[in-house]
């Protein structure tokens, strides 16, 4: 018996395409796993730095083909799970002592340049009627209103500075498709790689289907008027 589809995303016109950058990834995977179950959407594409084509964020040519291949799709929905917060050679920053140019200036081109240039490429495919969204993946720890503990300065300013692009993204977008979203997301704490390290104890951990299953009930929610906001996984609104 085949599993039920986790969110029908019944917002979105039946058909057309969905598209998962980072789909190799926990939560990525989940993403593409749920769209493909949902029944909406007519084909589910998903993108990484391992599949065929790969896409790298700090490879524009691979975004500008990956763009290219999709000319004429009905674009309906765009989710982007990438992003980095550490690997073996460099972790998030206690102190300022800490801070390291070449760490802040990679972080800087995962996190903000390379979704920056997905919606360079991605945002003028979409529909011009009916309801698409591109979301990407930021972090509460990317809001400057909430910062209470400091430290992780390289992720911190890298998400504050994709939801600053998400926000001015969504207002062209809105001259041009009034009915398309472009919207930051925060997943929570997410059993993954990414976040592994930092699970703490008493800390509310979602494997990923379940995240996956509450940001796509998050993204279903959202209305035009709510285009170029930054919202948690429950679709609230996060402070700036």
């Amino acid at each position: 018996m085949s599993a039920q589809p986790d969110t029908r995303l019944s917002s979105f016109p039946a058909g057309g395409v969905a598209l998962v950058i980072g789909a190799t990834g926990g939560i990525g995977a989940a993403i593409h796993d749920q769209l493909s179950r949902s029944e909406r959407f007519e084909r589910v594409i998903g993108v990484g730095r391992r599949t065929d084509p790969a896409i790298d964020l700090l490879d524009e040519d691979t975004i500008g083909r990956l763009a290219a291949s999709l000319a004429g799709a009905d674009l309906r929905l765009v989710f982007d799970a990438t992003g980095f917060l550490h690997d073996r050679e460099r972790m998030p920053e206690k102190s300022w002592r800490d801070i390291d140019p070449a760490h802040m200036a990679y972080s800087y081109a995962v996190n903000a340049i390379g979704p920056a240039l997905l919606m360079k490429h991605l945002l003028p495919l979409l529909p011009r009627q009916g309801k698409a969204v591109f979301a990407t993946l930021s972090a509460k720890v990317g809001s400057i209103g909430d910062n209470r503990l400091g430290g992780w300065y390289s992720y911190r300013a890298a998400k504050s500075s994709l939801n600053q692009i998400v926000r001015s993204a969504a207002i062209e977008l809105s001259r041009r498709r009034p009915e398309a979203l472009c919207v930051a997301l925060h997943p929570g704490t997410v059993a993954t790689s990414l976040t592994g390290p930092f699970a703490k104890s008493g800390l509310e951990v979602r494997m990923p289907d379940e995240a996956a299953r509450l940001l796509l009930e998050a993204i279903d929610k959202l209305g035009a008027q709510e285009s170029g906001g930054f919202f948690d996984y429950r679709g609230e609104a996060l402070p700036w």
